[in-house]
């Protein structure tokens, strides 16, 4: 009997201290946390910084076993591997499941580019990615058709095309491009494998007492629950409407918002606070805006942003933000630092990542302006976030159950 009872009390205790599912975007009791920030089309880099964080091995396959993964969005753009990093991070998702772990990837403001045809910052790789012996043949194809509108809808417009009309469209419509849009446009194929990807992942997610989101969340939107979140941008990512009026484009909408991240107009420390209250949580995990190499906290480590530059067109850093036995961890490829949660630890902290990085002139600018707002905060008597939260932080973000 005593046998049997010692046995249902560590089941007992092992159910508990599983991660628990909350609902669709919540999980509680993770002990491991990995959080990755904005990929752009490099491959090798992403690949380095999941292998120095130790969730994949040297074939990629996930090795993490019950650690959760977090991807803060913006995988395509200003590289040429966002098809190959996808497609991995799909195999990714399913090994993780099975080892017990997850991988969460979000929608980013680049997501949500590509999906509405706002192709500005797409690199010429990505095209190429799609190309197949099938691609020129699918471009003349496509290329007819559009003419065979044009000449139907507006024949004087179609008379006035030059003669070298072709070979312009074709310059800025290489091999790839029309397979591209068959991937990620809904309008043409509500079907495409990287629009159906987008629509799979989540805008925002909370794994124990951290918010992931990839620009931020402002005091705009932060009456709406997580769920609702991601269900405004899916519903806007369908483009039935005007894709530029509504949440894909806010500037203070999830995808966008910088405020958090020291842009002005920067977000008030009293709003911070709100925001963390709405939720309950303790800190916001933000991506989209790099940081040129150092998992950097602002707001007392309410708001840490994890967007390092990993990708060869920002610099190349390799780094990510780990939560482990209850800490909050930096990891770099030369060691793991314990995240300073008060802004007067930071100047330490920076200089020992300034030690690991010595040829990184961006993080000697970050420490004179540090150096600065310091002795602007002394004089005024005041620091970034040395306020505490009014008791009308319901008012900030409206009321919520």
């Amino acid at each position: 009997m005593r046998i049997l009872l010692l046995f249902l009390l560590l089941f007992m205790q092992a159910a508990w201290a599983s991660p628990r599912e909350i609902d669709t975007h919540r999980w509680e009791g993770v002990e491991r946390i990995v959080a990755i920030g904005d990929v752009h089309g490099d491959y090798d880099n992403y690949i380095q910084t999941l292998q120095a964080a130790g969730v994949v091995n040297r074939r990629g396959r996930w090795t993490g076993g019950e650690t959760h993964l977090v991807q803060l969005g913006d995988i395509p753009d200003r590289g040429p591997d966002t098809l190959q990093i996808i497609r991995h991070l799909s195999r990714l998702a399913t090994q993780a499941r099975r080892a017990g772990g997850r991988v969460h990837h979000l929608i980013g403001n680049h997501e949500a580019m590509n999906v509405s045809g706002d192709l500005r910052y797409v690199d010429p790789g990505e095209y190429e990615a799609f190309v197949t012996r099938d691609s020129r043949r699918i471009r003349d194809r496509y290329f007819d058709a559009l003419m065979s509108h044009l000449r139907e809808q507006d024949p004087e417009r179609y008379a006035g095309l030059p003669a070298d009309f072709r070979a312009q469209w074709e310059e800025t419509h290489p091999l790839g491009w029309v397979e591209h849009r068959l991937a990620w446009d809904p309008r043409v194929n509500p079907e495409g494998e990287l629009y159906q990807w987008v629509m799979s992942s989540p805008v925002a997610v909370q794994l124990n007492d951290l918010v992931f989101v990839h620009g931020g969340i402002s005091a705009d939107y932060c009456r709406y629950e997580l769920d609702a979140l991601t269900g405004m941008v899916h519903q806007a990512l369908k483009l039935e409407e005007d894709f530029h009026d509504g949440v894909l484009f806010d500037e203070t909408g999830p995808l966008w918002y910088r405020g958090l991240a020291g842009f002005e107009p920067q977000t008030p420390p009293e709003v911070v606070e709100a925001i963390l209250d709405r939720y309950q949580a303790r800190h916001i995990v933000i991506g989209h805006t790099p940081t040129s190499g150092i998992i950097w906290p602002r707001y007392h480590g309410g708001v840490i942003m994890a967007d390092v530059g990993m990708a060869a067109y920002y610099g190349g850093h390799i780094a990510w933000l780990e939560v482990s036995e209850g800490q909050l961890i930096a990891g770099y490829p030369d060691g793991r630092l314990v995240l300073p949660l008060r802004d007067e630890a930071r100047l330490d902290y920076l200089e020992r990542v300034i030690e690991m990085q010595p040829d990184n002139p961006r993080l000697q600018q970050r420490r004179q302006q540090l150096l600065e707002e310091g002795q602007q905060a002394v004089s005024a008597g005041q620091s970034e976030a040395g306020t505490e939260a009014p008791d009308h932080q319901e008012a900030i973000c409206g009321s919520w159950p």
